[in-house]
């Protein structure tokens, strides 16, 4: 019984440990208002908000709660997904800290720098699609 609360105690703790360095990571950093900005969609900041929220719920429940859906269906979906966001934050950090305009002034190629934030996130959801559509699937035999 001890175990179990314990357990359950420091199971909320590092949620929310996660979550607060998550929240610190949207707001601190300012990357939220960044992909706004980047996305030109001013307008649908409350959509995107909620998005975001949804999203991180929908991720936390999933964890929880046992799903059998059909796999050929739902794994590149769920790749796809977890792609464009990982690349959307990746690609917003990355603003946020000034990295790819600084690089893209040393290296002389300051007029593509869309072009390299689009590889990043098209290499971003690249690899989700690969975690997701050939490492797990491996991975769990």
């Amino acid at each position: 019984m001890i175990s179990n609360v314990l357990a359950a105690f420091i199971g909320i703790a590092a949620g929310f440990a996660v979550g607060g360095g998550f929240v610190a990571f949207i707001s601190v950093l300012g990357v939220l208002p960044r992909v706004i900005l980047l996305s030109s969609q001013k307008s649908r900041l409350r959509v995107i908000e909620w998005a975001l929220i949804t999203g991180a719920l929908f991720g936390t429940s999933v964890m929880f709660v046992p799903i059998t859906l059909n796999a050929a269906i739902l794994t590149p979906v769920a790749g796809l997904f977890s792609g464009i966001f990982i690349g959307m934050m990746a690609a917003a950090l990355t603003e946020v800290l000034n990295v790819i305009p600084l690089i893209t002034r040393r290296l002389k190629i300051s007029g593509s720098l869309e072009l390299i934030i689009t590889a990043i996130i098209a290499g971003k959801v690249a690899g989700s699609l690969f975690y997701w559509l050939i490492f797990l699937p491996v991975w769990k035999g």
